[in-house]
């Protein structure tokens, strides 16, 4: 099985929900959304550090005020034992100050750090709506030398997972990519989800994969269970696909539906425990 990382949100009542359903030997990310802010992001991320967990924060460029902020954050992480950071754009329309995109805060990072900080960025299977793809190509090529990872959008078919990760190898970028999965959510609150984020094509695609692949959509919950088993497949017999580093699990906070028990891989609620256990296995 993959190793797995869950993301969580940083909402009211999150930590006694990770307490309750998740091993302390998962690796956690956390959002920074801008009506949060990147105060609660650090704040949840070291209460959860201080648990036990394995935690990365998401650092979200656009909400960070400049270089002493950012080390102020690079203090607190280290002093919690945080070795990783997941460096984004962010989604806020006007910078809250110096920086408007993600290399100038890797560079002041790395800086601070001595390179000793870790840092995923993102990466985007299906495209960006705001950005040209070559642009972000080369923005991924002038940034990997200051990050050690990527983690893809929330994408729903595994052929557009692999050839992005193949092509990134091809083009030259050599991070080791994380599929970003969506975790067992409603069917309409991830639908609602992927049209709003740019990733429909791939929901598209999954709904011409035939009845399976269609009942996943039509039930009342979407499972990644036959997304995953793709996905762990062909990173085994592609060779030219095979830097897949795991998954990146989009939990959306539901920790507290998640069933004791796994039933059988193909049930809808039956993956998402499977994956937590992945999580806890891979420390």
């Amino acid at each position: 099985m993959f190793p797995t990382r869950i993301e969580i949100v940083p909402s009211t009542g999150i930590l006694e929900q990770v307490r309750a359903h998740v091993p302390l030997t998962t690796t956690l990310t956390v959002t920074c959304l801008p009506h949060h802010g990147i105060e609660r992001t650090i704040r949840v991320a070291v209460e959860l550090g201080g648990l036990g967990y394995t935690v990365i924060p998401h650092l979200a460029a656009r909400s960070i005020h400049d270089r002493a902020e950012t080390t102020r954050i690079m203090r607190e992480c280290d002093a919690a034992g945080i070795r990783e950071v997941f460096v984004i754009g962010g989604d806020r329309k006007q910078p809250a100050g110096s920086y408007e995109h993600t290399l100038p805060l890797l560079e002041d990072i790395a800086q601070y750090t001595g390179g000793r900080m870790r840092a995923g960025v993102a990466g985007y299977p299906e495209g960006h709506p705001k950005v040209q793809p070559l642009d972000l190509l080369d923005a991924l090529l002038a940034k990997q030398h200051l990050a050690t990872s990527i983690v893809t959008q929330m994408c729903f078919a595994a052929p557009k997972i692999t050839d992005y990760a193949a092509l990134l190898r091809r083009e030259g970028v050599k991070l080791p990519v994380w599929a970003g999965v969506a975790g067992s959510v409603p069917r309409t609150r991830l639908v609602s989800l992927a049209t709003q984020i740019g990733v429909g094509s791939s929901l598209k695609f999954l709904s011409r994969k035939g009845p399976l692949a269609r009942k996943l959509l039509s039930g009342d919950r979407y499972s990644p269970a036959s997304l995953v088993a793709e996905l762990e497949t062909t990173n085994t017999t592609s060779p030219e696909t095979g830097n897949l580093a795991g998954i990146h699990l989009y939990s959306f906070n539901n920790l507290d539906a998640v069933p004791n028990e796994a039933g059988p891989a193909s049930s809808p609620a039956a993956l998402q425990p499977a994956l937590i256990r992945g999580a806890a296995r891979e420390q």
